[in-house]
């Protein structure tokens, strides 16, 4: 059975086209993808992006429990602060990649991908025996909307007077409290998936569409423009950001997805043995790359070296709409990097590995 979120009724009062999507109904695009990316690099866009899913984690042992299943080093999280994390399985393959929150000593938050809620608490669930803490999945509590770009910070304060958004650090989050007409507590977060600056503010559902409207109504002022997923696809390409069953999975390892930056090898963990296997053996790489010749590069497509041998194949790509460039991500054997193509047709297509963040380089 396809969901919806509470805004549902809205987007279709703005002309969003809509598509299913992990499960819901969701807004792909309002005016345009170009229109709604090139807007939020310049003024601030606002996404629906209540299909996420949130699980609470609380407990005497949820520290060292989060620590035992999650990549990264939970010991790190201080109260008010977020950090990225990767779930792994005992093969040393991504379960999904999500956002740890830590919102007291002994209690999280964690943001998981929409497609996974199910999978992932089905996968906590199962390992948290034997830890005294607890899980509680309130994602159909919870909805969240994304706001980013450069207008953002002064967009929220005028929406949140006097909590001093601007105060906020990357990954740290604060408690707004029912203000404003709204009926429960809000968290507002310095996070994002665009490479922006922006927001995610976590807001009961009875609250969200008060805040969506709030929002909209300062359109004018602030150049406020409702964005779709198409949008969000092409921003976080231009970060190369990783977009979970695309390009990671239960089959990659953080090693060949780039992600050891959020692994902590100091600690015991699931899947960390066969994660030091990879390291040791696996050739397979992430690279990003961009197009030399005209193209657009396409999931499903095979990357080839000088010798027009198969090596790899294309997870994501698209037309970057601010560099008006084919951008993508994709696998390859580590041993040979260099006179890459895609082949697109009968057609090989020249790519040069780029690197990140895209955004602000000359590409």
């Amino acid at each position: 059975m396809i969901k919806t979120t509470p805004l549902f009724n809205s987007h279709v009062n703005l002309g969003a086209k809509m598509v299913d999507f992990a499960g819901f109904k969701m807004p792909i695009q309002y005016q345009g993808i170009t229109t709604e990316h090139l807007n939020v690099r310049n003024q601030v866009g606002i996404f629906d992006v209540s299909h996420m899913g949130e699980f609470k984690i609380f407990g005497k042992d949820s520290t060292k429990f989060l620590n035992y299943i999650c990549s990264n080093n939970i010991e790190k999280i201080s109260i008010g602060k977020a950090q990225y994390n990767l779930l792994m399985n005992p093969s040393g393959g991504i379960i999904d990649d999500l956002i740890v929150y830590r919102t007291a000593i002994s209690e999280y938050m964690l943001v998981v991908n929409a497609a996974n809620i199910s999978k992932g608490y089905d996968w906590i669930k199962k390992n948290i025996n034997g830890f005294e803490c607890e899980i509680k999945n309130i994602s159909d509590e919870i909805g969240l909307i994304s706001v980013q770009g450069p207008n953002s910070t002064n967009l929220l304060n005028k929406i949140f007077t006097g909590k001093n958004i601007h105060d906020l650090t990357r990954f740290c989050f604060k408690n707004i409290g029912n203000i404003n007409g709204f009926k429960k507590n809000i968290i507002v977060s310095k996070t994002g998936y665009t490479g922006s600056l922006g927001y995610e503010i976590y807001i009961d559902n009875d609250d969200i569409l008060l805040l969506w409207k709030q929002l909209l109504n300062l359109s004018d002022k602030y150049k406020v423009m409702p964005v779709g997923l198409g949008a969000r696809d092409t921003l976080r390409l231009e970060m190369g950001y990783c977009l979970y069953g695309n390009d990671i999975n239960d089959d990659i390892t953080p090693f060949e997805a780039n992600l050891m930056w959020a692994t902590n090898l100091n600690k015991n963990f699931i899947g960390k043995e066969k994660l030091l296997h990879s390291i040791r053996n696996s050739e397979k790489r992430m690279i990003n790359f961009k197009m030399i010749e005209r193209g657009i590069p396409r999931s499903g497509y095979k990357i080839f070296n000088q010798e027009k041998k198969n090596i790899g194949y294309v997870t994501s790509g698209t037309f970057s709409p601010t560099e008006k460039i084919g951008i993508g991500i994709g696998y390859v054997k580590s041993s040979n990097n260099s006179n890459l193509f895609i082949k697109n047709r009968d057609k090989y297509l020249s790519i040069k590995i780029i690197k990140l963040p895209i955004r602000g380089q000359s590409i």
